[in-house]
């Protein structure tokens, strides 16, 4: 900010603040007594100069200080690109030896070529809604159970990331309806992983995604060859593959979840049979009444939009209820706010 030049008067500024003089008690002129014989002066309340800062002034900081953020950001990414591949590529690389004219991508495509037989296929779309219409036909249990950064970090409890740690990367946990450190919900999990027919784990190689999926599967043995697996963004593959409708139409359906009033309108108005909407869902310390209002439906099958409570309440429909169920998770925001019109 810049100074002001010259100190100016209080008038100038436009601070002063007559008032009259007030009449005093008979009390307070005894108070103050000794002040009579004083001549009395007209005092002035000046309010506190504030700092004048030129808009211009704004301006340039503003300008300078996102020239300066990007800097830092463009720096930060080249080093973390370099870091995390021609780096490595330096370090494997013997004494006078060089790799010239060969970019990082070649050199990653070429080692993905050479590791192919350990490419692990993932269940596709069309084939996960194909099961899931054919379970609904067949009336046998099915669960499609997703896990993301909330779900993984729950899972991660201890065995491989401190308490701290877990609070620090997912302030958004309780939203998710959990509350770390919480051990028990931790092994419903685990079962609840062990027991669904198919498995959404994150595609990305992302900190805290599909990395940390694979950690939480060697940590809990789990052995991820004896699961289906399929991404977890799944639930929106199969809606653009054009399933929802399908596993809809002509079958009872039961909405689980906070959006699951708003979620049945939009549904009801193309003819889905919506046999219940149980709501709200106050996180995973509402699952055992959840499950009971569950219990006192009849449906075919259960979409259900509860966080990382939806895991667990899915596989707990097909296995204790011998019911279809699908973890719904934010699709149902998005058909319910029309991103996603039912089709």
């Amino acid at each position: 900010m810049l100074p002001i030049k010259k100190k100016q008067s209080a008038k100038k500024l436009g601070k002063v603040i007559s008032f009259r003089r007030s009449k005093l008690s008979r009390k307070s002129k005894g108070l103050f007594s000794s002040f009579r014989k004083k001549k009395r002066r007209r005092r002035l309340r000046v309010a506190p100069l504030r700092q004048l800062v030129p808009i211009e002034t704004v301006a340039v900081y503003d300008q300078g200080y996102n020239a300066g953020y990007d800097r830092g950001f463009d720096k930060g990414y080249r080093d973390g690109k370099h870091d995390g591949g021609d780096a490595i590529v330096d370090r494997l690389l013997p004494d006078y030896q060089i790799l010239p004219e060969i970019t990082i991508e070649q050199i990653v495509a070429a080692g993905v070529e050479h590791l192919r037989s350990h490419i692990y296929h993932l269940l596709t779309a069309r084939d996960l809604g194909d099961q899931i219409i054919a379970a609904l036909d067949a009336k046998t249990p099915f669960s499609l159970v997703r896990l993301g950064d909330g779900e993984l970090l729950t899972l991660a409890q201890e065995t491989i990331l401190p308490i701290e740690q877990i609070k620090q990367d997912g302030p958004f946990l309780p939203y998710a309806g959990v509350e770390v450190p919480d051990l028990e919900i931790k092994a419903e999990l685990v079962q609840a992983i062990r027991g669904a027919n198919v498995v959404g784990i994150p595609k990305l190689r992302v900190r805290n995604f599909q990395p940390l999926a694979f950690a939480v599967f060697k940590a809990e043995h789990i052995n991820y060859h004896k699961l289906t697996l399929t991404d977890s963004l799944v639930n929106y593959y199969i809606y653009h593959e054009g399933y929802l409708s399908r596993i809809t139409q002509g079958r009872r359906v039961l909405l689980v979840g906070n959006l699951a009033p708003h979620l049945a309108e939009v549904l009801r108005a193309h003819g889905v049979n919506i046999v219940g909407e149980i709501t709200p869902v106050h996180g995973v310390k509402d699952i055992p009444h959840i499950k009971e209002s569950i219990a006192g439906y009849d449906f075919d099958i259960a979409l259900v939009s509860a966080g990382i409570s939806a895991v667990i309440i899915s596989e707990w429909i097909a296995s204790s209820m011998g019911k279809v169920a699908i973890d719904f998770g934010h699709l149902a925001d998005s058909i319910v706010k029309g991103e996603a019109p039912y089709r």
